[in-house]
């Protein structure tokens, strides 16, 4: 049973990353964000602004667990997901983590465009991101079993790096 999670800050291309190998595993993909807002009946940056980040970071614990507990897959992580120790251990117990290492400056370039962030919604969001790299590198490194630098690879050389890895370390059979 292959279990696998990915972690990094926003904008590092967990969803978009997870969604293609999970194609090429052929296993299910979810991401927990997407599952949050089924739940919740709202998007992430309604419930944050109205509940606040704790009641969020309650509801995202559940969710990772849920998802975690699931089956073979592969799961999207919500940038903040590490933030709870909780999270940190259940997600290192349950599957193999790749933490997708961006530069706040990379993160920065693929969501400055994106109003649906809701920790980006800031005078400076740059210095936000760099703030958040900052504060959650090390326990992103803590979870991971393994650790891509997305650099700017295209999605495809991504998805190949991380299915080298996993091939590497014996998660997956040699291609």
């Amino acid at each position: 049973m292959v279990r696998l999670a990915l972690v990094g800050l926003p904008g590092s291309g967990k969803s978009t990353v997870g969604r293609q190998l999970a194609r090429r595993l052929e296993l299910p993909f979810s991401d927990s964000d997407h599952a949050i807002e089924q739940r919740l009946g709202c998007s992430i940056r309604e419930y944050f602004e109205r509940e606040g980040e704790t009641a969020f970071r309650d509801v995202e614990e559940a969710v990772i667990h849920e998802l975690m507990q699931a089956g073979t897959g592969v799961v999207a992580t919500g940038g903040g997901a590490v933030l709870r120790p909780l999270n940190r251990q259940r997600l290192h117990a349950a599957g193999h983590v790749i933490y997708l290492h961006s530069t706040p400056e990379e993160a920065f370039r693929r969501v400055r465009h994106d109003s649906n962030r809701p920790l980006l919604q800031v005078d400076d969001p740059l210095g936000r991101l760099r703030d958040l790299h900052a504060q959650r590198d090390p326990l992103y490194r803590e979870t991971a079993h393994f650790v891509i630098e997305t650099g700017r690879p295209s999605v495809p050389t991504l998805v190949n790096m991380i299915l080298m890895q996993l091939e590497l370390a014996g998660v997956l059979p040699a291609s």
